[in-house]
This record gives C-alpha cells, sequence and structure tokens, in this order.
C-alpha cells in the first residue's frame, strides 16, 4: 500500500485501501460504494444499516445485510413503518442480525419518518439529493473501513441535523457521511483508484431527482 491509500490488487488494478483485499469487501468497493443511488428502498436501508454500523466495523454488517433485508421487510419503509412490539421482539431472537433494541426500535421509527418523507418531498430520493455538496466540500479524513477520523462534512452535519429535527434517530454527522459517501452523493474514490472516473461518470450522467 502506497502512502496515497491506493493498493494494487492481484489484478492488477489500484484500489482505495480500505477494503484490505477481503473478496466481499473488495466486490463491495469495486461495485457499489459511491455508484449513485436513486432508489429509495435502498437509501432507507443504507442510512439504516449505517446506524447498526456505530461502534462495529461496516464489513460486520456487510456479512450480515442478507439477515438485516430479510429481517426487515427488505427495508421497504412502508412495510416496515407498521412494524409492532412482536416484530422488535422477532428481531431481538434473531441472531443472523445486530440485536441491538434501540437500533431495531430506531429503524422502526426511522421508517415511518420515511413515510412521512416521501409525502412531503415525493420520493426519499429527492430529498436526500437536494443536499448534494459541491466539490470544494471535503472532509478532513477520509477512512471508510474504521472512520478513525470520524469525518463529517458541513452538508453531513446539515442533513443530520435536519433528520433529527424530523424525528429521525441513529443519523448522526458521521452515519450521515457514511451513507453520502456509499450513495454516491460524493465520490471519495481516491485519485488513482480505477473506481474513480467510473464513479464520476455514472454521477455526471446521472439525472438528479
Amino acid at each position: 500500500m502506497s502512502l496515497t491509500g491506493i493498493v494494487t490488487g492481484e489484478d492488477g488494478k489500484n484500489r482505495c485501501a480500505w477494503h484490505g483485499s477481503l473478496p466481499d469487501y473488495m466486490r463491495y468497493h469495486d461495485e457499489e460504494w459511491g455508484y449513485p443511488v436513486t432508489n429509495d428502498i435502498r437509501l432507507f436501508e443504507k442510512i439504516c444499516l449505517e446506524g447498526f454500523q456505530s461502534g462495529l466495523s461496516w464489513l460486520t454488517i456487510l456479512r450480515k445485510r442478507e439477515n438485516f433485508r430479510a429481517a426487515f421487510a427488505g427495508f421497504d419503509f412502508e412495510k416496515v413503518a407498521l412494524f409492532g412490539d412482536s416484530d422488535i421482539e422477532r428481531c431481538l431472537a434473531d441472531p443472523g442480525i445486530v440485536r441491538h433494541r434501540g437500533k431495531i426500535v430506531s429503524t422502526i421509527n426511522n421508517a415511518r419518518r420515511a413515510v412521512d418523507l416521501k409525502a412531503e418531498f415525493g420520493s426519499l430520493a429527492r430529498y436526500f439529493w437536494g443536499f448534494e455538496p459541491g466539490l470544494e466540500e471535503r472532509p478532513a479524513v477520509v477512512d471508510h473501513a474504521t472512520l478513525v477520523a470520524n469525518p463529517t462534512t458541513s452538508t453531513s452535519q446539515r442533513i443530520s441535523k435536519d433528520l433529527k429535527k424530523r424525528g429521525w434517530t441513529f443519523v448522526g454527522p458521521t452515519t450521515v457521511y457514511a451513507f453520502m459517501q456509499a450513495m454516491g452523493l460524493v465520490n471519495d474514490h481516491i485519485e488513482g483508484c480505477f473506481c474513480r472516473e467510473k464513479v464520476e461518470a455514472m454521477r455526471r450522467a446521472l439525472r438528479r431527482p
């Protein structure tokens, strides 16, 4: 790994180093991270999973993602908004997910808030992409693998504050910035990573909601 945060894989491709050469994490880096997303369910899924990730590694959550999808109705927030006490207990008994009552309750609460947000803005995508920052706004340090420096930006702080005002929980500015990175609201693939230009081309071609 070079000092620039780039590592060259066995396939000869230069990548951001945070995937640690783990096959599933590398696949996530190559095929998902930073690709612009405008699908409401995927946006809701990601912000919820980032909330579950708080205090853990993203790799832990990634490896449990299919279990989370099964537990939370594919993150269809209109369905999750109808969850009740029996669903909370069911999730708490599910060894395939992170069994944290506060985060489970938060996901159900946030689903209800997402229904409200869709009613107000027409879609979650329109709401979140309305905050897309300019190129000049960058965090001091970007380390998606560990978030050692707890990267935030003025935009992630603004989104976090607005979501909390609307009743969302587990949406601190660091969580929101990780969401922004993953969903392509910013392109944080490092210069020299083979994904950077591919993601940038997708962002240029994207029709904003």
